[in-house]
């Protein structure tokens, strides 16, 4: 005897039970632990939401292939378009810093609004400056109109050059850069250890000479002359 043999037999000793039981005509559908069914919003009350019964034919107590494929096709249709995010109805056209000179807002566009990028103010207004660039002003000189070399001025004795190679039309030209490009007091080097290494003690804000005072009798000596 085979499988077919068996479930045909087995159908038919269920078939002439439930007439014994004067239920014949009737549809009813078994779960494992023997509970009958006798409609489909039943049978989904008592599952709930453990399974999916829109493909579920209560008839014939199988699954419908093709109905199956169509929730699958609109499932994973309705999975991409979340993926996709919302449009952005945003139609403000995004501001470019195109000159450095100039100070003009710039639009921001992120993906995520609420992230905020956290950076030290001082150090985005800060350019970093090379060691030592005070040496690369050394060798230029100035010419009038008359394409004649002008006699560079003489420092005064307290002023003395820190650093490797730095000559004292270095230091004035580090002196005069100094006092077009910076709004703080120019002090010279304030540590005592930048002779001693000064690639790594050197106050890349001060120029390369070492410290001085300017008295009132440096003052008062220069308006006489």
């Amino acid at each position: 005897m085979d499988k077919n043999d068996r479930g045909k037999e087995e159908e038919e000793e269920e078939e002439e039970q439930r007439r014994e039981r004067g239920e014949a005509g009737r549809l009813y559908s078994l779960c494992p632990t023997g509970k009958k069914f006798r409609s489909k919003p039943q049978l989904a009350r008592y599952l709930g939401n453990q399974m999916d019964l829109s493909s579920f034919d209560f008839r014939t107590g199988k699954m419908l292939m093709s109905k199956l494929n169509k929730n699958r096709q609109r499932l994973r249709y309705d999975n991409n378009n979340q993926t996709k995010g919302k449009p952005d109805l945003n139609t403000s056209l995004p501001v470019r810093q195109t000159a450095s000179i100039f100070k003009q807002p710039v639009t921001k566009v992120t993906n995520h609004p609420s992230n905020k990028v956290k950076t030290d103010p001082q150090k985005a207004v800060d350019q970093p400056k090379q060691l030592f660039w005070e040496k690369k002003l050394g060798g230029l000189n100035a010419f009038d109109i008359a394409e004649e070399l002008v006699k560079t001025m003489d420092l005064p004795k307290g002023l003395q050059g820190v650093g490797p190679g730095c000559t004292d039309k270095t230091l004035l030209s580090a002196i005069a850069s100094a006092l077009h490009t910076s709004a703080a007091p120019i002090t010279g080097q304030l540590s005592a250890a930048v002779e001693k290494n000064p690639g790594v003690w050197l106050n890349t804000t001060q120029p390369l000479c070492k410290a001085f005072i300017v008295t009132d009798e440096d003052i008062s000596r220069k308006s006489w002359l």
